[in-house]
């Protein structure tokens, strides 16, 4: 095999990969409306003619939602498993695009040529790279570079209901060495980034209970004990004055990052005034004695995402409110429990209270971080290729949200994931006038014929 005819191959099809690419986006695949069944349908219909089209058996597969799109090729060496997802955002406010979200088109920008469309970057550009790095391969090598299972989820973005029943159905069809996911992107949209980390996440709604009834302030202030006075001393102690999460027990399974990654993290030069000056923000306002990326990939959070009781309209009201709220949401690391974490802020919640004040509880999902285990060889090899592709050393990164998928083929399938993506930071995602460069998709094409080629 020659990786540079490869190379060669992916330059001179560019324009038909675009084209091929610009086909998918047309569709509007928007899976939480069911206005769009038949278009989710379509799309995987449109994927598993495309997998066929150069050599892989595809085939779709039903669920009581969206459609899976499954398919299978043959190959020497390792076998990997490729997840993407086909499904989209929705595109309200349409009248904040510039153009119609599902008539995709080349444009030239200040920055290089952009791929404008609904699920450009999110994830039909990405999921996109992978199938052409595959079609150049096979096209110049007459056959593939391993084993490879090709995995499409019609329903990413809207929670995906219908996966873990279908992972536990298709498990043994699934497993594989190792699963790749084309969802992330390049840090600080320049440096090729393999995520090792993903946070859990924890969410939690309080509602606390005093008098039997609004009152009025004047007959019954001081004597009463208001709600609002209560949740917001209890929220106030949710943090000490060094940053520190006050919920008992809360720092159990969290590990200290490994020196190596920690090296990896500081030779990205991370401008962390920057970062928080985009915001119109100063001071990091987490543990004091970590860094901010510490803080956003590798280091658990709580925090208050919002506040509701008594009368919030416009114009004032003098009410003693009978009840107070507060969603609060737990970033987790390592090998917290999220079950646990959320029974120990119960207890420190209703072991704070005064008399005359209740609490109840209302869980908002539970799922645990997701941490990779980098001894499998294909994360080394992976990072040692991409540096030729972009001309910066790519790192071992975390993130500071959450992608459940990579948690569930741990805990099901029992394999590590290598999150390998080439979005950029302006993309906007799930916004109006969405994009994708097409360096982007060029490069992201090369880089997987790369990482392909390191790992067979």
């Amino acid at each position: 095999m020659s990786l540079d005819a490869t190379l060669a191959r992916i330059d001179a099809d560019l324009p038909e990969a675009l084209d091929r690419l610009m086909a998918l986006l047309r569709i509007p695949s928007i899976s939480t409306d069911p206005a769009y069944k038949a278009d989710c349908d379509r799309a995987a219909d449109w994927l598993v003619a495309d997998l066929e089209s150069f050599g892989v058996k595809a085939e779709k597969r039903t669920t009581p939602g969206h459609p899976m799109v499954m398919g299978h090729v043959d190959g020497d060496g390792p076998h990997v498993l490729f997840y993407g997802h086909y499904d989209v955002q929705p595109v309200d406010p349409l009248e904040l695009w510039d153009r119609d979200p599902f008539d995709p088109a080349i444009e030239d920008t200040d920055k290089g040529r952009v791929i404008r469309a609904r699920g450009a970057s999110d994830d039909k550009g990405q999921l996109m790279t992978f199938v052409e790095a595959c079609r150049a391969w096979q096209a110049v090598n007459g056959a593939f570079p391993c084993r490879i299972t090709f995995f499409f989820e019609g329903e990413e973005e809207s929670g995906s209901p219908s996966l873990i029943p279908f992972l536990n159905h298709t498990a043994e069809e699934l497993k594989a060495d190792i699963a790749l996911i084309c969802d992330t992107g390049l840090f600080e949209s320049r440096v090729p980034a393999i995520m090792t980390q993903l946070r859990g996440l924890c969410g939690e709604e309080v509602v606390l209970t005093g008098p039997s009834k609004d009152l009025h302030s004047g007959m019954y202030g001081g004597a009463a004990m208001n709600p609002i006075r209560v949740l917001t001393k209890i929220l106030g102690n949710l943090h000490d004055d060094e940053g520190r999460i006050q919920v008992p027990d809360f720092y159990d399974g969290v590990p200290e990052l490994p020196p190596e990654i920690k090296s990896q993290w500081d030779g990205l030069h991370f401008d962390h005034g920057a970062f928080l000056g985009d915001v119109g923000l100063s001071t990091p306002a987490g543990e004091r004695d970590r860094s901010a990326l510490e803080m956003i990939w590798s280091r658990p959070t709580a925090e208050i995402n919002g506040i509701t009781g008594g009368y919030t309209g416009d114009g004032f009201k003098t009410v003693l409110p009978s009840q107070a709220r507060a969603k609060v949401s737990f970033r987790l690391v390592g090998q917290q429990d999220p079950h646990a974490i959320r029974e120990n802020f119960r207890a420190w919640v209703r072991g704070q209270l005064p008399p005359d004040v209740g609490a109840e509880f209302h869980a908002h999902g539970a799922s645990p971080a997701g941490q990779m285990t980098t001894t499998h060889p294909a994360f080394e090899q992976a990072r040692a290729v991409l540096g030729a592709e972009w001309g910066a050393e790519a790192a071992f990164t975390g993130c500071g949200g959450s992608i459940p998928v990579a948690g569930y083929f741990k805990s099901i399938l029992g394999m590590d994931t290598m999150l390998v993506g080439w979005a950029r930071d302006d993309d906007q995602i799930h916004s109006p006038n969405e994009k994708y460069d097409v360096d982007s998709f060029h490069k992201g094409i090369r880089s997987w014929v790369r990482i392909l080629d390191a790992i067979r």
